[in-house]
């Protein structure tokens, strides 16, 4: 056992947040409304059923309802929140917008914003509508008070804003995927550790998890996502988005750990890690089980090769594909891989859409841009024997990737080689 005190907990310094948030409206949001074609957006924040999007734009402590408002000026931003009396003060000092607006409790803050938005103008104004991604926080009540102080010729120009915050979260700065990188070696630092604890025929797939949980729990790092599904601890056929069972590890097993941490609460990791289950007096896995491995391997480093600024997502799912016919793998359903940042699947292009027999669509049709970051997969399937019947078994390599200026860079080493257990 680990005393706490003797761990060294690398991300409980104090949190990078606040000025990497005042960054990224200033660098990035600019061009995300650029590219979206949007003049204004508009983000309206409330206590307890806050819109998605609030931590990003400085409305998480938000009581009455405030709004926060971006106007598209050249190449720059220019951000105002109307905010009760209390809050108000509060968001001004945080620096984060150009100004803070009070008004007094049960203010009528759509007339506020209604006046703002007709002295600017715009042509077209972003709200959070989507039926796509978390660009979907304003209410029907909400949506019904705005057009009603905005009147109809304004309401005829709101869109989705769907596009602006796809562009601008799907990109990071260089300290976010600096902090990333760090939390990415963690990650697959407590993976292995977790595989070296296994003993084949006594040691569960539940029991691997629960060493990683107690290794989070020392280190201070949260789940990228539903604790109850992470790690995904898998030694038998795959289960998809699930927790670990009590299958015991065999002999002959891949151990698949899909696992992803959250540090400084906002910034997660999502990696899969793989093992072998060497029998009783083998020092490596069957040729037959390492070709398995090397087809997944050889699909993950296709994948980071077709990745450039320009192409989309789609695109980069089907050079997998044609891999994954020429070794004659299974079909697999899952899309290639996926943004990860703010949320384990964050949003931004969909490297996907080639399991489908059907023209690509949706968030498969984004071009990947620099400074995007993704998590994405190298496949291989085959069939199993499998309680009397047959069943698919998966290699599913997963590394995570930021775009550059001319292709992808690794944000930790990838997975060469399979972890390998002996057994007694």
């Amino acid at each position: 056992m680990i005393e706490k005190s003797s761990v060294q907990r690398p991300f409980d310094l104090p949190s990078p947040w606040p000025e990497i948030r005042k960054a990224r409206i200033r660098k990035l949001l600019p061009q995300a409304m650029g590219l979206a074609g949007v003049d204004a957006w508009v983000v309206i924040c409330r206590e307890n059923n806050n819109d998605p999007l609030a931590l990003h734009v400085g409305g998480e402590n938000a009581g009455g309802t405030a709004a926060f408002m971006f106007f598209l000026k050249g190449d720059r931003v220019e951000s105002l929140a109307f905010s009760p009396w209390g809050e108000a003060t509060a968001l001004k000092d945080l620096g984060l917008h150009d100004r803070v607006i009070e008004f007094e409790r049960g203010g009528n803050v759509w007339e506020l914003m209604a006046g703002q938005l007709a002295s600017a103008n715009p042509g077209k104004i972003g709200v959070n509508c989507s039926s796509r991604n978390v660009a979907d926080g304003l209410s029907w009540t909400q949506r019904v008070e705005l057009e009603k102080a905005l009147g109809p010729k304004l309401s005829a120009r709101l869109v989705s804003a769907e596009d602006v915050v796809a562009e601008w979260l799907s990109v990071k700065l260089a300290e976010e995927v600096e902090i990333m990188r760090q939390a990415g070696k963690l990650t697959v630092q407590l993976q292995i550790e977790a595989y070296k604890t296994v003993v084949p025929g006594k040691t569960r797939d539940c029991d691997v998890a629960r060493y990683i949980k107690k290794r989070m729990a020392e280190l201070g790092v949260k789940d990228s996502w539903s604790p109850d599904q992470n790690p995904n601890v898998n030694s038998g056929v795959p289960r998809g988005h699930s927790g670990p069972t009590d299958k015991v590890i065999q002999p002959g097993d891949f151990i698949q750990t899909d696992f992803g941490i959250k540090v400084y609460d906002i910034w997660c990791t999502d990696y899969q890690r793989f093992a072998y289950v060497l029998a009783p007096g083998e020092t490596e896995p069957p040729a037959e089980a390492l070709q398995k491995w090397e087809n997944g391997k050889r699909g993950s480093r296709i994948v980071r090769a077709a990745m450039r600024p320009g192409i989309r997502g789609y695109d980069v799912d089907k050079a997998q594909r044609e891999w994954m016919q020429q070794t004659g793998s299974l079909p697999v359903k899952w899309g290639t891989g996926h943004p990860v940042g703010y949320w384990a699947h964050d949003i931004g292009p969909y490297l996907g859409g080639g399991q489908y027999q059907k023209p690509p669509s949706g968030d498969a049709l984004r071009v990947l841009r620099p400074g995007q970051t993704f998590a994405y997969d190298g496949f291989f399937s085959w069939e199993i024997d499998h309680e009397g019947g047959k069943a698919e078994k998966m290699i599913s390599v997963e590394e995570m990737v930021v775009v550059t200026e001319d292709g992808a860079e690794y944000l930790i080493p990838p997975q060469e080689e399979l972890v390998l257990i002996p057994s007694e």
